[in-house]
């Protein structure tokens, strides 16, 4: 458990990190991603080279006796919603980080991105139940308390629901917002949730996983624990069928997750323990921000 300080030094590295990345590498590739709610009338101004003809307002072009251009904006107000696994497997990680540290740093970073572009950021923290809600907001302080709950997150219950957490979110949030759902998605029944939220609003799993939930080592009979359930196995893990069985029910739900967001009409990123986020959200965000 980490002390008073121990948080506060943690949040303000997230902060010093986050803002880095938003202004040097995220700048306009989140902005260009995810559009705003439409174009409102900003002003009249003299007809310039290049104009769009569509947008002369030919009455004022007409009072003075040459062309005039109406000029629009983005109406760009967004609710961004962040919806955060917090069950007991989000506490595994073998190789640089556990899965909690990881999700810690992509909410910093999307909340900061949000803050930066003016939209409202918000929080869902879930297990097999919503454990906590904050309300989207704008402004450095919101983006701050979000991590700082993200961080001293102590779950009440270890399981996860997806379709709990989905059902909520849609519930709560009435105006289409962007959602980003950061789980290792160890729960396969959610696919209805998420089709009646994918309706409404803009979603994006991102599925953390480490390297262990992917493939075992071969280091002889293991105890091993599942988190969620608290149940207790014997493993040989020098048995080649036993790694091959462990992979495959590991790529199986991986497509079966997969499946589900594409039905969903929904984006899924998938990010390792030891890789490099940053790049996989930048090719994101860039490919979302290329016209179809």
């Amino acid at each position: 458990m980490l002390t008073t300080p121990e948080i506060l030094k943690k949040v303000r590295e997230l902060e010093i990190k986050s803002k880095r990345l938003t202004r040097h590498i995220f700048t306009g590739e989140y902005h260009s991603a995810f559009k705003g709610r439409g174009m409102s009338f900003r002003e009249v101004r003299e007809y310039a080279a290049g104009d769009d003809v569509r947008f002369i307002d030919w009455n004022v072009s007409a009072r003075f006796g040459h062309p005039f251009s109406k000029l629009f904006e983005e109406e760009r107000e967004l609710s961004v919603i962040l919806l955060v696994d917090i069950s007991a497997s989000s506490l595994f990680g073998t190789v640089n980080a556990s899965k909690k540290d990881i999700i810690a740093e992509i909410c910093a970073v999307l909340a900061f991105s949000a803050i930066n572009n003016n939209d409202k950021i918000g929080a869902i923290f879930f297990t097999d139940k919503v454990e906590k809600y904050i309300p989207p907001k704008k402004g450095r302080q919101q983006a701050l308390y979000i991590v700082r709950e993200m961080l001293t997150a102590t779950p009440k219950r270890k399981g996860t629901s997806l379709s709990e957490a989905i059902r909520f979110f849609n519930g709560s949030i009435k105006q289409k917002s962007i959602a980003f759902i950061l789980s290792d998605f160890l729960d396969d029944k959610f696919d209805d949730a998420l089709k009646v939220a994918g309706k409404k609003h803009d979603i994006t799993g991102i599925k953390i996983y480490d390297k262990m939930d992917m493939q075992l080592p071969e280091a002889g009979l293991l105890e091993m624990q599942d988190a969620e359930t608290g149940k207790m196995q014997w493993v040989d893990t020098n048995d080649f069928s036993v790694r091959k069985n462990y992979q495959e029910r590991f790529f199986n739900a991986t497509e079966n997750c997969k499946t589900i967001f594409l039905k969903a009409g929904s984006d899924l990123l998938h990010i390792r323990t030891d890789e490099d986020y940053v790049k996989v959200l930048k090719k994101f965000f860039i490919g979302r921000s290329k016209p179809a």
